[in-house]
Order: structure tokens, then C-alpha cells, then sequence
């Protein structure tokens, strides 16, 4: 019985993984970069996303959102705020995205020109860590009030990272958080890959997640972590000011 559930699921994940890299090519094709963004519930990924897309529309980005859920259109209407075109995503249950479900909403939704499209994926350091969306660049979020043991204790999610963004750095000091122990476990399961301090309260952070974000839009090679569900390729061959005019909408 173990041996035909381990297949059925690699099988699963074959057929997500083929859909994936087809789906990459498309978008790279189109000119989209995806970035897929994993978190459990409660780490702030929302509200920093929320003002990562607002200060992508002040700069003038065609940028766009998708946010999935089990239920609720919460955080869409919270998203929604920053002034970018919002989709919520409901997933029926399943815990987390797959690319078949965003290949629908790219297919059914992306409003036209967008070059750069961020994926709110299902609240879940577990599920969603096994799930190659097509994305350009993958980044894992926890807030210190999670505690500095996370990396070792979801070593799938934080060993298939491209960047890692601790929020609500804030708390640190109530939370009694260890930055340096955190760091050190994340370099464990996840060598070189960058950690950067944010607080959605006080938009710390916010501009250098976005950087980083269009470097790899505009070409610059991402992190390559041990764990990526497959190797992430896409890139553009635009200058970044070329591509900047490109994403005026």
C-alpha cells in the first residue's frame, strides 16, 4: 500500500512538474515573471505583499496578483488596496496551488501586458514546498515569532528558496527571536541563499524585496537552492531599462 501511494504522488508531481515547465516556457515566451511566495499562516505575507505591490504601482510596474485561499476573499480585498489588479484563488480545500490552477488563471485572467505576476500561495510550509508553479523566482517568508527553528524543521520549503524574507523584525526583541541562530539554520538546509529583514509596519524591507524581484525579472540569474522541485531557468534578455518602459502599462 505504502509503495502505491509513494507512486501515485510522484506521479502527481511528474504531471505538475511537466505542466510547470511548460507553463514557464509560456510566460517566458509572454514576458511574465512569476514569483511564488510560501509562508504558514500568520507570518505577515499579505500585508507585505500589500505594500510591495503598492510601491510597484508607483513606479509604474504592470504588475498583478494572485492570492489563494481554502475560503474567504480576505485577502484580495486587502491586496486590492495597493491599486494592482487582484484575483483570489479558492482552492476548495486543497492545501496548496498547483500549476494546472494557475496556468487557468493566466489562461482565463492576467490582464494584458502584465510582465510581473505574484502568487500569494495557500498558507503552508509543508504541501506547497513540493509544487513547481512555473515561477520565476520562489521566496519563503516567517515572521520571528515562529522561532529560529523553522529551516530545520521545514527544510523542504526553506532548502527550495531563492530568497528568504524574515518579517515583522519588530518583534524581535519581545519575541526574544535569534537572528544570527535563524540565519545559521536557514544556511544549513540552504547555503548562500540571501535573508532579507522586513516589517510591513514600517516598510522596511519593502524596496529591497522588489529589487530583487526585477533583477531577476530583467535577466540576473536567481539563487539555485538544493531542493528546487527543478532547476529555474526563465530570464529575460531585456536591460533593466528597456524593461522598465516595458512594464508601463
Amino acid at each position: 500500500m505504502c509503495d502505491s501511494v509513494d507512486e501515485v504522488t510522484q506521479a502527481v508531481l511528474a504531471k505538475n512538474d511537466s505542466l510547470a515547465a511548460g507553463l514557464r516556457e509560456e510566460l517566458a515566451r509572454r514576458g511574465v515573471s512569476v514569483v511564488n511566495l510560501l509562508s504558514s499562516p500568520g507570518s505577515g505575507k499579505t500585508e507585505l505583499l500589500g505594500r510591495v505591490l503598492a510601491r510597484a504601482v508607483e513606479r509604474g510596474l504592470a504588475v498583478a496578483a494572485l492570492t489563494a485561499d481554502l475560503a474567504t476573499e480576505n485577502d484580495a480585498d486587502r491586496l486590492a488596496r495597493s491599486g494592482a489588479p487582484v484575483k483570489q484563488l479558492l482552492t476548495d480545500g486543497l492545501c496548496h496551488l498547483e500549476a494546472r490552477q494557475l496556468r487557468a488563471h493566466v489562461e482565463s485572467w492576467l490582464p494584458e501586458g502584465t510582465s510581473l505576476l505574484f502568487v500569494e500561495n495557500v498558507g503552508n510550509l509543508v504541501c506547497p514546498a513540493s509544487y513547481d508553479l512555473g515561477e520565476s523566482l520562489r521566496i519563503v517568508l516567517m515572521a520571528v515569532t515562529e522561532g529560529e527553528d523553522k529551516p530545520l524543521k521545514y527544510p523542504t520549503a526553506f532548502g527550495s528558496a531563492q530568497l528568504v524574507v524574515l518579517t515583522k523584525t519588530d518583534l524581535s526583541g519581545p519575541a526574544g527571536f535569534d537572528e544570527g541562530a535563524f540565519e545559521a539554520n536557514v544556511r544549513r538546509v540552504n547555503p548562500g541563499v540571501e535573508v532579507v529583514r522586513s516589517c510591513a509596519r514600517t516598510g522596511a524591507g519593502v524596496d529591497t524585496v522588489l529589487e530583487r524581484v526585477l533583477a531577476v525579472r530583467d535577466g540576473a540569474p536567481a539563487h539555485r537552492p538544493p531542493l528546487a522541485p527543478r532547476p529555474h531557468t526563465h530570464s529575460h534578455t531585456h536591460t533593466h531599462e528597456g524593461a522598465e518602459a516595458g512594464l508601463v502599462s
